[in-house]
């Protein structure tokens, strides 16, 4: 069976910059995340010798989602300097690697990862690896066809998780997860959900209704302690629904899956590369 490997580059990046020690080169530019992508670059090209690969990022550009709603990720803080310089390394990283950058201005990284998903999750002899450190991704989550590989802390320790796993963790089906946002929204991206529904209340009302649309339907068999607090409040879960939702269908220029076919490196290059930022215990293992 092929793979196709698609990298939540982003989500990474901000988790390298915070998790790993401020690196320097050797004139004392800041470059820990690029270090750490790199690091994890090599690792799962080693392991999973993807036969498609692709990076996907964030734009600067304002999302469709701030559009429909202006507090969504509002009270983020700006990335500080020291990251910011070390976006346009990342992207030279991907090329030296040769691996496909996508993007698209007003969508995040999410809906493009997304997208390709839903564009070749099909295709016969094929497995799709989601690479991320963001949860949110686990709603694409189709049996052992299309898994998430999630680093959960530093730069090596990860999770597989196909539909088993996430049933595990949740008690709900990937598909869920958005409903599930629905109810208890999402601090990180300041998705607002219904006040007063908590995780012991939101799980079991969306594993017994399947959906918000469904268990809103019925909120008359809901007791009424839970009901009170959910009547009036279907159009704010729904919104919140909407916004956890990852779009699958942004207009991308991927015409075919060979447009991700996987290249074999350039090593001298690589190593040329890193002896510019004194990774040697990379170069040792190129």
């Amino acid at each position: 069976m092929k793979t196709l490997l698609l990298i939540d580059a982003h989500a990474l990046i901000y988790r390298f910059f915070h998790a790993l020690p401020a690196l320097t080169t050797p004139d004392g530019q800041p470059i820990g995340a690029v270090y750490g992508l790199a690091n994890v670059i090599l690792k799962i090209l080693r392991e999973r010798q993807p036969d498609y690969i692709a990076a996907c990022f964030d734009r600067p550009e304002e999302t469709f989602r701030a559009k429909e709603y202006a507090d969504y990720k509002a009270h983020r803080v700006a990335p500080p300097d020291e990251l910011i310089s070390q976006f346009k390394l990342t992207r030279e990283l991907f090329d030296k690697f040769k691996i496909r950058i996508v993007e698209m201005p007003g969508f995040e990284a999410d809906d493009l990862i997304a997208t390709l998903v839903e564009k070749y999750k099909n295709t016969p002899d094929l497995k799709i690896i989601i690479f991320s450190g963001d949860l949110d991704l686990l709603q694409l989550v189709n049996n052992d066809k299309v898994v998430v590989e999630f680093l959960r802390t530093g730069i090596s320790d990860t999770m597989i998780y196909d539909e088993k796993a996430v049933e595990q963790r949740y008690d709900l089906k990937p598909e869920q997860l958005p409903d599930l946002k629905g109810l208890l929204g999402d601090a990180s991206d300041n998705i607002p959900g219904v006040k007063g529904i908590g995780p012991k209340t939101a799980g079991p009302l969306i594993k017994k209704y399947g959906t918000l649309e469904n268990l809103f339907e019925n909120l008359w068999e809901v007791p009424d302690k839970i009901g009170l607090k959910l009547t009036d409040k279907k159009s704010e879960a729904l919104f919140s629904k909407k916004l956890a939702t990852v779009k699958r269908d942004v207009p991308l220029f991927v015409q075919s899956l060979e447009d991700l076919k996987s290249e074999p490196i350039d090593k001298d290059g690589l190593v040329k590369y890193f002896e510019n930022f004194g990774f040697v215990s990379l170069i040792k293992r190129l």
